[in-house]
């Protein structure tokens, strides 16, 4: 059963990779204790945790801000991703219970998409690449992609056009699960180098529009 501070660190980290607290914006300790109705010690500990995770940091003499991921974290983060996705889709089953975790991610992203629901459509990808990773496994990898997807999503936020981030990947994920389930590992790992690749550019591309925009 998970304590006061796991409780306090996940119900944070949902409120952050959800946008409540923007990236960059200060968390003032005493309020937000007060808010939550926590001591301040339990807040420190959530503090620590989600430092370690990537997404705030402490900054000397301002406290404690929402993580703010520049262009060398998303390159970073993306090499990382190459790393464990394409190894764990190359060594999965088509017949593994995660392959129905990546369908249904897969069709609620098809129904969000024609809904315009793009904030659905972003956790419905997010979703599909948590299943990938659940083909090793690996509960190690998994939490480790989990940190690395919460700091994709504050990526994300700092760009704010969930649209041009995920629609055009809605279909490149029905394309690449159908790979996978009529070609195998090996075929759709190629294939999602070559995603993850196009993926990095869109995501730097509006990087480099918001900083020179």
């Amino acid at each position: 059963m998970p304590d006061a501070e796991d409780t306090l660190t996940n119900a944070l980290r949902r409120r952050i990779i959800d946008g409540e607290f923007a990236p960059g914006t200060r968390l003032s300790e005493i309020s937000l204790a007060e808010k939550l109705g926590v001591s301040r010690n339990t807040l420190r500990e959530a503090f620590r945790v989600l430092a370690e995770q990537g997404l705030i940091e402490h900054i000397p003499h301002r406290g404690v801000s929402v993580a703010s991921p520049g262009v060398a974290d998303v390159v970073d983060i993306y090499r990382a991703r190459r790393y464990v996705e394409p190894a764990a889709l190359a060594a999965g089953s088509p017949l593994h219970p995660a392959v129905a975790a990546m369908r249904e991610a897969v069709e609620l992203g098809e129904t969000s998409l024609e809904a315009r629901d793009w904030r659905t459509v972003g956790t419905a990808n997010m979703a599909f690449h948590d299943a990938i990773v659940a083909l090793a496994d690996s509960p190690r990898l998994e939490r480790l992609f989990r940190d690395i997807a919460a700091e994709l999503r504050l990526a994300f936020l700092e760009i704010d056009n969930p649209e041009a981030l995920h629609a055009p990947f809605v279909t490149r994920n029905r394309a690449l699960l159908e790979t996978f389930l009529d070609q195998g590992g090996p075929a759709a790992a190629a294939e999602l180098q070559d995603y993850l690749v196009l993926s990095e550019r869109t995501v730097l591309g509006a990087f480099t529009r918001l900083r020179h925009g």
